[in-house]
């Protein structure tokens, strides 16, 4: 044990809203004589198994807290890092668990002064720089990404679920985006582990975004999922019972048992593509539904959707279903996804 470790005891949450913005350096410690644990920076942790042939172990990133106030994966994941902490859990992977934003988490809000999410793949570094504390901690969390993978044995899978819950209701209570793959398949073995998780939704993105599973997924081959677990809830008030079956899988993924996943189906799986992202082009920007219209409503064709500078945004698909709608994101942003049925899609 090093001298640090009884500062961070088992609850690496406490540990890490209670660090000034970044640890002061970073440590390492070992677990029994089975896991060698890496505190990198602050919200950042790495596990480590002994005694594993390398090829065989996963590289697996679980990070939550991109949006501060998204708490019910914060807690799924504390719960994982303490079972791990205190032997309960002893993994046979490499792990890696980030709090992508311990400043918003203390604050209670989505982010301080820009969503992270929309930060990644380089963008943190676009236009005005690293200007803010979002845009920094997005180029660390690249980093912290990219040599976590690379440390892993160049053969060994690598998964990354990037953990959120939404700021409204949906018709299906957990979801999974697929990020944009450009041409290749779909893991068929991802799909049906996902909706063993419970999260039988997926929808398939239709071009690059700086999102962070997309920055795994794309820069390091990772097979990599924006994770949607229902909606918003203040810190110690979800019902945690809705997370059983994810938490099961993620410790069967992690203590390396066989996972027991059935072959491919689409059946009860619900496969959608995105057929378009509507920007916000003016000020004036309004939906025409309520504000509490679930995520995965569907509209019927002709029905105006939203209206801005005195122009209507009409559905033009045959039951186009919404996902994410937010008209309070400044001109130019994504205001809401349009979905339909997935056709044509490759699984492997």
């Amino acid at each position: 044990m090093s001298h640090h470790a009884p500062t961070l005891s088992t609850d690496f949450l406490q540990f890490t809203l209670a660090q000034p913005k970044t640890i002061a350096e970073p440590f390492s410690f070992s677990i029994s004589n089975h896991t060698d644990v890496s505190v990198w920076d602050t919200g950042v942790i790495v596990f480590e198994p002994r005694g594993w042939p390398t090829e065989e172990v996963h590289n697996i990133v679980l990070s939550s807290a991109i949006h501060g106030n998204e708490t019910a994966p914060i807690e799924i994941c504390n719960q994982l890092i303490t079972d791990l902490l205190t032997g309960k859990l002893v993994t046979s992977q490499r792990l890696l668990f980030l709090f992508g934003n311990p400043p918003a988490i203390n604050n209670g809000t989505r982010f301080i002064e820009e969503n992270l999410n929309r930060l990644f793949s380089g963008a943190h570094s676009v236009g005005d720089g690293l200007i803010n504390a979002e845009r920094v901690r997005a180029k660390k969390l690249e980093h912290y990404v990219e040599r976590f993978f690379l440390e892993g044995h160049p053969d060994a899978q690598r998964w990354h679920y990037d953990l959120h819950t939404a700021i409204r209701g949906s018709k299906h209570e957990k979801f999974a985006i697929y990020p944009y793959r450009h041409g290749k398949a779909y893991s068929g073995e991802q799909l049906m582990f996902l909706a063993a998780c419970g999260i039988e939704t997926v929808l398939f993105h239709h071009e690059p975004t700086t999102t962070f599973s997309y920055y795994s997924s794309h820069q390091h081959h990772a097979h990599a999922f924006t994770i949607e677990l229902g909606k918003v809830m203040p810190m110690g008030h979800n019902d945690m019972t809705r997370f059983i079956a994810l938490k099961q899988m993620l410790t069967r993924l992690i203590s390396g048992k066989d996972l027991q996943l059935a072959p491919f189906s689409e059946a009860g799986l619900h496969l959608y593509q995105v057929h378009r992202s509507v920007n916000k082009q003016a000020d004036d920007f309004e939906f025409t539904f309520a504000n509490d219209v679930e995520n995965f409503t569907a509209f019927p064709k002709g029905y105006v959707l939203a209206k801005e500078a005195g122009q209507a945004i009409k559905v033009n698909e045959p039951n186009e279903t919404i996902v994410f709608p937010n008209a309070n994101v400044p001109v130019g942003q994504r205001t809401v996804l349009c979905l339909i049925p997935a056709t044509n899609y490759r699984v492997e």
